[in-house]
C-alpha cells in the first residue's frame, strides 16, 4: 500500500522539529547557568559591584588588566570570589 505525504504532514513535522530544537537550546542554556550558580566560588558582575561599591568601568578595568579571573557565560561575566577577595585584601 502506497502512502502519500501531504503538505500538512510536512508542516506538522516542521513544527515538531522546531519545538525540539528550541527545547534543546533552552536546556543547554539552563545547563550552563545552573553549573555556575551551583558553585558559590563564582559571583556575577552586579553582585561584585554592589559588594565592593565600584562602577562597571572599574570592574571592566580589573578584568582587562588581568587582575581578576573571569568567565563569560551567555553574555554575563562571572568572577572568582577568591581572586576578588585576595585583590582587595592586599
Amino acid at each position: 500500500m502506497e502512502e502519500h505525504i501531504t503538505k500538512e504532514d510536512l508542516r506538522q513535522f516542521r513544527l515538531l522539529l522546531l519545538n525540539d530544537i528550541e527545547n534543546l537550546i533552552a536546556s543547554k542554556k539552563q545547563g550552563y547557568t545552573s553549573k555556575i550558580e551551583e558553585d558559590p566560588e563564582w559571583i556575577r558582575s552586579k553582585s561584585i559591584r554592589q559588594i565592593l561599591n565600584i562602577s562597571p568601568a572599574t570592574l571592566q578595568n580589573l578584568r582587562i588588566s588581568g587582575k581578576i579571573e573571569f568567565r563569560k557565560v551567555l553574555g554575563s561575566y562571572y568572577y572568582k570570589k577568591e581572586d576578588v577577595l585576595t585583590l582587595f585584601n592586599k
